[in-house]
């Protein structure tokens, strides 16, 4: 964020108004707060939601801890403090929008017509769907007061400079965050086509379904479009993504004697599938050095991947973890009894794994086994998706706490030999 703030053309007599969102937003805010410092000045106002209770960078900037994964009441407060914020802009301001993962919840309130309550169940039941965050976004934009461009709207006809940290596959503006500054083009009878697809038409709120209609029906305004004149001051600019945070892990690998291999794929779908699938990819590169091959990495090695996966709940699921736990839960049973030390990490780079206090967990060619001499049923636990308990049991979940940042998951595979 300092580095591309250090060249931004900055008029100190009518300095920026900053508004920074997401997981990120308090080490973002703070960047352009040392930048208008340097430069003589100060933000003209402006607000920071972040998910961690903390004071503000700047006497002029409110500072409102949102909720997450699930919207409550910080979030309700955040999104009626922004609006208050948008409305003191005037068409002769500039504003920073300093965007990151976790927006959508941290500032999330209902659309008119939908109760907070109904919001919070809608998420709840798009978080244990299977869809990855692109799709959920598509939906969560629809219901929410500032998804889908509709933060443009209100600071319109502002200058808007957006910096966005992404936390999704492909790095779709329109998908971080809900993209409240980004025209949404994803049409009401897009979304009731995505919902019958999930098999959650149904299920989502009575009041949702008939807000969908409405706006199917033409009673019902559509959400910001491609075109729409109220973004031509909105310029937009992706600073940071996982592979940024890949590419600094391979650069740390190295500095530790590793041979490092960042995995250009990104790792997508139901995670405990791609536990299989990874760790098996580690034994692959780790059975490689028996027998010298051209190419073959030197052991130590450290295969790196990034990106972000799904867990499908289905109805009844009670189980306790997120995407990491059940991903390394997985990769537990492929790696379990492997000749050698081998061992991996998965984690989601804001430090949280799903409504849990683990960021993730690190497991080697002993966790099963010892999951199973701790009393535990590991295949069960994964069946169920009840991935904490078991890797807590052999002492493999990782908690770091919130890290002030989210570039979706890593998982970092090493192997001695």
């Amino acid at each position: 964020m300092a580095a591309r703030l250090a060249d931004l053309p900055l008029d100190r007599e009518r300095p920026p108004w900053v508004i920074a969102l997401g997981k990120a937003a308090l080490p973002m805010a703070r960047a352009a707060v040392d930048l208008l410092a340097a430069r003589g000045t100060q933000p003209a106002g402006g607000l920071v939601v972040a998910p961690a209770p903390a004071e503000s960078p700047h006497p002029a900037l409110g500072y409102i801890r949102g909720d997450h994964p699930e919207p409550g009441a910080g979030s309700l407060a955040a999104a009626i403090a922004l609006a208050s914020t948008a409305a003191r802009v005037t068409g002769e301001d500039e504003v920073w929008v300093l965007l990151s993962g976790g927006t959508t919840s941290l500032i999330g309130a209902p659309e008119p017509g939908l109760t907070p309550q109904e919001l919070s169940n809608l998420y709840s039941l798009l978080l244990g769907s299977g869809l990855d965050i692109t799709a959920m976004n598509r939906i969560r934009k629809r219901f929410s007061r500032w998804g889908g461009g509709k933060l443009a709207q209100a600071l319109a006809p502002a200058r808007v400079r957006v910096y966005v940290v992404s936390d999704v596959i492909g790095d779709d503006l329109a998908s971080i965050g809900s993209g409240p500054c980004v025209p949404d083009p994803t049409t009401a009878g897009e979304v009731h086509r995505l919902l019958e697809a999930a098999e959650l038409w149904t299920r989502i709120p009575e009041a949702a379904r008939t807000m969908v209609a409405a706006v199917e029906a033409g009673v019902l305004p559509e959400t910001p479009k491609p075109g729409d004149r109220m973004f031509e001051r909105v310029t937009l600019e992706l600073i940071a993504g996982n592979r940024l945070a890949l590419e600094a892990a391979a650069e740390r690998a190295t500095r530790l004697g590793l041979a490092a291999l960042v995995i250009g794929t990104p790792v997508a779908g139901e995670a405990s599938a791609a536990g299989a699938n990874l760790a098996a990819t580690l034994l692959h590169h780790c059975a490689r050095h028996t027998v010298p091959q051209p190419e073959t990495l030197v052991p130590p090695i450290c295969v790196i991947w990034g990106g972000e996966t799904t867990v499908s709940l289905g109805e009844g699921t009670s189980g306790v973890g997120g995407r990491c736990q059940e991903l390394a839960l997985a990769a537990a049973r492929t790696l379990s009894g492997w000749r050698s030390p081998v061992a991996l990490l998965a984690a989601g780079t804001d430090g949280r794994d799903g409504p849990t206090d683990a960021a993730g967990a690190i497991v080697d060619n002993h966790t099963w086994r010892l999951m199973e001499e701790a009393g535990r049923d590991p295949a069960r636990d994964l069946a169920t998706h009840n991935a904490y308990p078991a890797l807590e049991s052999a002492g493999a979940l990782l908690r770091t706490g919130l890290t002030e940042t989210n570039v979706m998951d890593v998982v970092i595979g090493v192997c001695v030999g």
